[in-house]
């Protein structure tokens, strides 16, 4: 299935995010810099975050955080240009990498063969995606 990132009906940067932390300064993130809604739930420790497509996300507190080194979720966009322009007007900081196979642009946006793609850190320090693919 398809996610929606950008909606220009709606003006969400993102519909779709994943986190470990649900409150403070993550559940803050999430609703502010990447304009996704919460969705009412029964309290059973968590947060529900609406998704493209009807579909939603949870979210849910750790004991511990854990902080991956490679990327834990990506999105699909249509226009890779214009989310991240919307995402950085949010407050969004893009990764650059300069690695063999891998060289993002100014704007933090890699080619990598017919597709395009931009990774960005949540608060806690996982790397996020989204791509654009032909």
């Amino acid at each position: 299935m398809t996610e929606t990132i950008y909606s220009k009906e709606t003006g969400n940067a993102l519909e779709m995010e994943q986190c470990t932390h649900p409150r403070g300064p993550q559940r803050s993130s999430i609703e502010e810099k990447l304009g996704l809604q919460p969705v009412d739930m029964p309290s059973v420790g968590g947060a529900m975050f609406a998704c493209g497509e009807g579909t939603q996300l949870y979210l849910y507190q750790r004991d511990t955080a854990t902080k991956a080194d490679h990327t834990v979720a990506g999105w699909k966009v249509d226009n890779i240009e214009e989310v991240v322009q919307a995402l950085r007007e949010r407050g969004v900081v893009f990764e650059q990498y300069d690695l063999p196979g891998l060289k993002t642009d100014e704007q933090g946006i890699a080619t990598i063969g017919p597709g395009k793609s931009a990774w960005f850190k949540d608060t806690e320090g996982n790397i996020l995606s989204i791509a654009e693919f032909e």
